[in-house]
């Protein structure tokens, strides 16, 4: 098994292959989802600029997420795993790093999104002991997009 020993991404650091890496984990969502990912919009200046905090596995970059406090949960965004670096524990140990991360900030729970079409992932953050906790529309859309997972920390 692969080092899945996380770090923070912080000041100089390679965000080209970040960005790069997220879209190659990103990518089998093209045509499957409706909207588009945000990640069309995402650059490497977004990524360095993040409010929360970024950590990584590898180097090079194998695995990612990106955190950010929202009230009393601490979001998980852009969790991705490089598509030849899968099911190695990569995903697990970026949410326990959330989970060390949340609880040091004395918040109650992870949340992240994926969206409907995405019933893998589903099954994969249920897996990981996630539970849906809600379903949203984006703006312009009569069915639900999203799906939020929560789980308490």
């Amino acid at each position: 098994m692969a080092d899945v020993t996380a770090y923070r991404a912080e000041g100089p650091f390679d965000w080209d292959a970040l960005l790069a890496l997220i879209q190659r984990a990103f990518a089998g969502m093209a045509g499957r989802i409706d909207p588009p990912s945000s990640l069309t919009r995402l650059t490497a200046a977004g990524i360095a600029a993040h409010p929360g905090e970024v950590w990584v596995i590898g180097g090079p970059v194998e695995a990612c997420v990106m955190l950010t406090v929202q009230g009393d949960v601490l979001y998980l965004g852009k969790l991705a795993v490089a598509p030849d670096k899968q099911r190695r524990g990569h995903a697990r140990a970026l949410i326990g790093v959330a989970e060390s991360r949340a609880r040091a900030l004395g918040l109650t729970a992870l949340e992240l999104q994926t969206r409907v079409e995405l019933v893998e992932n589903h099954a994969a953050f249920r897996t990981l002991g996630f539970a849906e906790a809600a379903r949203t529309r984006h703006a312009g859309f009569d069915r639900d997009t999203a799906v939020t997972f929560r789980k308490p920390v």
